[in-house]
C-alpha cells in the first residue's frame, strides 16, 4: 500500500510540475522600444495591454520588456502629453511604437459572458466583472435617475473620485498639461463641447474613464473621458 501511495504522489507531483509548465509556455515575452518622431528614446512610457494598465514603464533609453498572455489582443504605448500608439497583437516578440502626437484607435470588443451586464468603454465593451478600477459606471436605468434635475446631479456621488461643482466636472487624480481640467465628452460616439442639454431620463448609461482606459482617446483624454450613451442611440 505504501508503494502504490508513493507512486500516487509522485505521479500527482509531475503532473502539478506539467501544468506549470504548461503556465509558463501560455505567457510570451515583448520586448520593444519606444521613440518620438525624431527616434530619440522616451522614458516613463505606460505600456497598455488589451487597454489595461499593465504596470510597465519603458526605462530611461526607451526599451521595455513584458509578458503577456497569447490571447491578447493589443499592445500600446500611452502618455498623456506625447500621444498614444497601439498595435494589434499577433504573437511579435518585438514591438516598436513611435509617438508622434497622434491618437490611437483600435476597434477592439473584449468577449462578454452571456447574462452579465454589458458596459460601454470608448473601443468596445466589457463584462461589468471584470470592468478595471480606471472605469466607473452608472447605470441609467435605475428608477430613482428619474428624479434628477440634470446630469451633474445624476453624476455627482456616483463614481469615487468624480468631483462635481455645479456644471463642472473633475476627475482626480489625472494631471494635464493643458488649461482646462475639464474631462473629454463623448455622446454616442461622438466628442461634445457640452453635455448641459441632457436630461437623465434620455441616458441609458454614464461610462468614466481615466488613466490607461483613457488612452484610446490620446491627448483628448488627458483628463479623463465621460462616455455617454443616449437610449435608442442602438450602442
Amino acid at each position: 500500500m505504501k508503494v502504490k501511495a508513493i507512486i500516487l504522489v509522485l505521479m500527482i507531483l509531475v503532473a502539478a510540475g506539467q501544468a506549470e509548465g504548461q503556465k509558463r509556455v501560455k505567457m510570451m515575452k515583448v520586448t520593444g522600444t519606444v521613440t518620438d518622431i525624431e527616434m530619440h528614446p522616451v522614458g516613463g512610457v505606460l505600456i497598455v495591454i488589451d487597454f489595461q494598465d499593465s504596470g510597465t514603464k519603458t526605462r530611461n533609453d526607451g526599451t521595455y520588456k513584458i509578458k503577456v498572455k497569447p490571447d491578447v489582443k493589443s499592445v500600446g504605448a500611452y502618455t498623456s502629453n506625447m500621444g498614444s500608439a497601439v498595435t494589434m497583437f499577433e504573437g511579435q516578440k518585438e514591438i516598436d511604437f513611435v509617438l508622434d502626437g497622434t491618437e490611437a484607435m483600435v476597434n477592439f470588443a473584449p468577449a462578454v459572458r452571456e447574462g452579465e451586464k454589458k458596459i460601454d468603454i470608448g473601443y468596445g465593451t466589457v463584462n461589468s466583472k471584470e470592468v478595471i478600477t480606471d472605469v466607473g459606471y452608472i447605470d441609467g436605468q435605475t428608477v430613482d435617475n428619474a428624479a434628477y434635475s440634470n446630469i451633474y446631479d445624476m453624476i455627482q456621488g456616483k463614481v469615487p473620485g468624480v468631483d462635481v461643482v455645479g456644471n463642472t466636472i473633475t476627475i482626480r487624480g489625472i494631471g494635464s498639461l493643458n488649461l482646462s481640467s475639464d474631462p473629454l465628452f463623448v455622446v454616442d460616439g461622438v466628442a461634445v463641447s457640452s453635455i448641459d442639454n441632457i436630461s437623465p431620463r434620455e441616458v441609458k448609461s454614464i461610462t468614466v474613464l481615466k488613466g490607461a482606459s483613457a488612452a484610446i482617446y490620446g491627448t483628448r483624454g488627458a483628463n479623463g473621458v465621460i462616455l455617454i450613451t443616449l437610449i435608442g442611440s442602438g450602442r
